[in-house]
């Protein structure tokens, strides 16, 4: 356990280097950073506490460390198809990506062919001899389709568009959801400064 960790590290400090300074420097830093580990705090070096210490910002990767780290589909508007079918189309096309937004649409609606995925963009393949695009903004705009805004939705989640042989046939919203301690770890982080 920690403490007996802890012990050691003290008891080979103290018979390699008998200064107070010196010893009391490195043994600051490896109670902080055990303290933190037992907590599930990973800090990387003792440099990092440091500048931990006088951080005034703080700045979360959410997916996974606010929020549970599994998406789901948080809401289908079509414009081109009914909404079956559009999370229908929009799961077959994302069946082999590894993306995780990806297993959210395979989830929801678990003879594709001549599947291509473009990094940063989206995935286009052919289903049922119909060519469908599934991803971001600028994939809706390489394949030629006139997409639109979702309105209301923006906040929920992550917007995937759909379009169908260079149609905008809509979007679906792919949302995670926050763990129920986030808000008040974020009031703690504040109000400890």
């Amino acid at each position: 356990n920690f403490a007996t960790w802890l012990l050691r590290a003290l008891t080979f400090l103290v018979v390699s280097c008998p200064c107070a300074l010196v010893l009391s420097v490195p043994l600051t830093f490896f109670a902080g950073i055990g303290g933190a580990s037992s907590r599930g705090i990973l800090i990387k070096g003792s440099n990092f506490m440091e500048a931990l210490a006088t951080a005034d910002t703080v700045v979360f990767d959410k997916t996974g460390t606010l929020t549970q780290g599994s998406f789901e589909v948080g809401g289908v508007h079509p414009s081109l198809v009914d909404e079956d079918q559009l999370l229908h189309l929009a799961a077959h096309v994302e069946r082999n990506s590894t993306h995780p937004i990806a297993a959210a649409l395979r989830q929801a609606y678990p003879d594709i062919t001549d599947v291509s995925e473009i990094a940063g963009r989206g995935v286009v393949a052919s289903v049922n001899g119909r060519r469908v695009a599934v991803g971001s903004t600028r994939l809706m705009d390489q394949v030629g389709a006139a997409w639109t805004l979702c309105e209301g939705h923006v906040d929920d989640g992550t917007v995937i568009h759909v379009a169908i042989d260079g149609s905008y046939a809509g979007h679906v919203v792919i949302a995670d959801r926050v763990k129920p301690d986030a808000a008040e770890a974020i009031r703690s982080i504040r109000a400890e400064g």
